[in-house]
Parts: C-alpha cells; sequence; structure tokens
C-alpha cells in the first residue's frame, strides 16, 4: 500500500523530546528565511577529511573519491612515480624519462538531487518528508560554499524539472535555496494524483538531465524517498557512481515504516478519501515487510555501486543526522 496523494499530519503525537526541533519551525512549509538561517547550524558539518587520502599534492582534503585532476606540471622520473603518468613526448625529446604530475582541482561541483513528487509531501511525524529534504540541503549547501565548492543541482516534481547550474559563493546558495523554496510552494498547492508511471518517468528524466551537468569527481547528494524508481533509474545512478562521488539519503515516515495499531482509520484530502483497517496482523506484517524489502534494496543497490546511503525520518532532526551520517560515511572510507 502506498499513499500518493499529498495530506496534511494524519496523526497527532507529542513531540519526540530526544531530537531537536529548534531547525525547522513550519513542519509543512518552507521559506526563503528559514533555509538561510541555515548557514548557522551549517559551521557544524564539514565536507572535508582530516587525512590525505592519496599522495596527490591536492589542496583540498576530502573524505570522498576525489575531484577531477588537472595538470601540474612535467618532471624528470623518480623511482616509485607511476608508469602510466609518463610523459613520452618529453622523454623521446629529450633522452630522459619524464613524468607529468598531477594535482586535485581546488573547485568542485556540489550538485543536489531533491525529489519533489506527490509522495514527499507526507508525514504523520515531524516534517514533511520535502521539508526534512529541502532543510537537509540546504545545510550541506551552506557547507559546501564554506569550502569553496561550485553549487547546482535538480529540483524535480512529475510535472516539472528545474536545473540549477553551479555558481560559487553565497550567490549559488541563496539561488538554490530560492528554487527549493519556489518549487516547493508550487507543489504544495496541487492536489492531482499522479500514476506510478508518471513518477517513474519523473524519476528517470531528472536523473538524466542531472548526469548530464555532473562533471567527474561531482559530490553529489540525493534527496528523496526513493518511490517509483525503475530499473532504467538505477542503471543511470550506476553510471553517475562511476565517476562521482554520491550520497542517498532516504527519506521516511513512521507510517511508511509500519501500518498504526490495530483499528478503523479514515484517511482524506479534499474530496478523496481511504479507509484504512489495521486489524490483520497478517496485513500489518506484509506491510512493514514490503517497506523492508525496498530498504534492502535501496541498500543492496548502494553497496553494487558504491553509493553511501543513509536512512532519515521524518522525525529526525536534519544537522545531527548529517553530522552522525556523514562522520560515519568517512570513517568507512579508506584514508
Amino acid at each position: 500500500m502506498s499513499f500518493g496523494f499529498k495530506t496534511q499530519t494524519l496523526f497527532s503525537a507529542a513531540p519526540d523530546q530526544s531530537s531537536k526541533r529548534a531547525l525547522i519551525s513550519d513542519p509543512v512549509q518552507l521559506t526563503k528565511e528559514a533555509l538561510i538561517a541555515m548557514h548557522a547550524p551549517a559551521a557544524g558539518l564539514s565536507l572535508k577529511s582530516s587525512k590525505i587520502r592519496a599522495q596527490q599534492g591536492g589542496q583540498y582534503l576530502s573524505p570522498f573519491k576525489g575531484r577531477g585532476m588537472e595538470f601540474d606540471e612535467v618532471r624528470p622520473y623518480q623511482p616509485g612515480d607511476d608508469v602510466r603518468t609518463m610523459d613520452w613526448r618529453v622523454t623521446a625529446r629529450t633522452g630522459k624519462p619524464h613524468t607529468k604530475r598531477f594535482r586535485e582541482e581546488r573547485e568542485r561541483s556540489v550538485l543536489f538531487w531533491v525529489d519533489y513528487r506527490a509522495p514527499m509531501f507526507f508525514a504523520t511525524r515531524g516534517v514533511f518528508k520535502s521539508v526534512f529534504a529541502a532543510h537537509a540541503a540546504a545545510l550541506l549547501a551552506w557547507s559546501a560554499v564554506r569550502h569553496g565548492d561550485r553549487l547546482g543541482g535538480l529540483v524535480f516534481s512529475e510535472t516539472q524539472h528545474h536545473e540549477i547550474r553551479p555558481q560559487r559563493g553565497k550567490k549559488g546558495v541563496l539561488h538554490f535555496i530560492q528554487a527549493l523554496v519556489k518549487y516547493h510552494v508550487r507543489e504544495t498547492h496541487l492536489s492531482q494524483v499522479h500514476t506510478q508511471e508518471e513518477a517513474e518517468t519523473a524519476a528517470c528524466q531528472s536523473l538524466i538531465r542531472l548526469r548530464r551537468v555532473a562533471r567527474p569527481g561531482s559530490l553529489v547528494f540525493l534527496m528523496s524517498d526513493f518511490r517509483a524508481m525503475g530499473e532504467q533509474s538505477e542503471a543511470h545512478l550506476a553510471q553517475l557512481s562511476r565517476h562521482c562521488d554520491v550520497l542517498m539519503f532516504s527519506i521516511s515516515d513512521a507510517l511508511e515504516r509500519n501500518l498504526p495499531p490495530a483499528g478503523h482509520y479514515r484517511l482524506s484530502q479534499g474530496g478523496k478519501s481511504l479507509s484504512l483497517n489495521t486489524h490483520d496482523q497478517s496485513l500489518r506484517d506484509g506491510y512493514r515487510q514490503k517497506f523492508q524489502t525496498r530498504q534492502d534494496d535501496l541498500k543492496n543497490l548502494s553497496r553494487r555501486y558504491g553509493i553511501y546511503h543513509l536512512s532519515c525520518s521524518t522525525n529526525d532532526d536534519p544537522l545531527l543526522t548529517l553530522q552522525r551520517g556523514l562522520g560515519q560515511q568517512s570513517k568507512g572510507r579508506r584514508v
């Protein structure tokens, strides 16, 4: 069972005191002011490592695969140099072996793929999945700018795809935030129901466009619940991960993981309604297993293609989630 229409919080509950709520004041709407305010807490996020991964002479210390490499100089060959970097033209001209030296590009593109399809406008606890995605993206965007990266990405839904070309500095973040808010407001006011095929097509087309702007060495953050992802979308993810660092943030709500306690429930939005009977234990078990299977599939996909996968809940604090997640990710990489 899936809930493919936008809806407000369905079940009220006492706030989770273990989860800080200071970062998100509105669980349903986005404002530019709220995302701009992420600038301060983003200081607690780091996208760089304290160690150098490899002896490449790069100035940017990254826990990820690394940026693109650019030519630095040619010098005489020294024992231990990689023969694959030999400069055969200079070697032939001088009669002495020479090798090329490269350094990591100081500037890299950090790209965001933010899912605004209909199921992202849903929550029974905490905030809409779309709101969580936008706040997490804003935190990472401000952190990326602190490191001197160019910022861009793609915001998409079943009906629109908005591409943000990579830009430097504060201007790049503000342009990205403007897109996050503008298209969130637009999607919030739409009430149409979309088919599985429309959702799959939207995801696939957006990944194609993302691949076109992702240069080798780019750092790519995927913000979605990853519903309606077909084989073609997986193939594009595999291609993207070959040359970029890809981090997959899978966002879910409590009701998507487990049905509510045994009882009769009525869900409604506008003129549409759905009756839900959860007395059947086998129904609840099957529902929970279906969600877990989808999560296992995402984990297997990420392992297969070297994509880092982080599960997030609508009731989590985005800053703490990112701090813990990126810390685990950094430790998991070889340095």
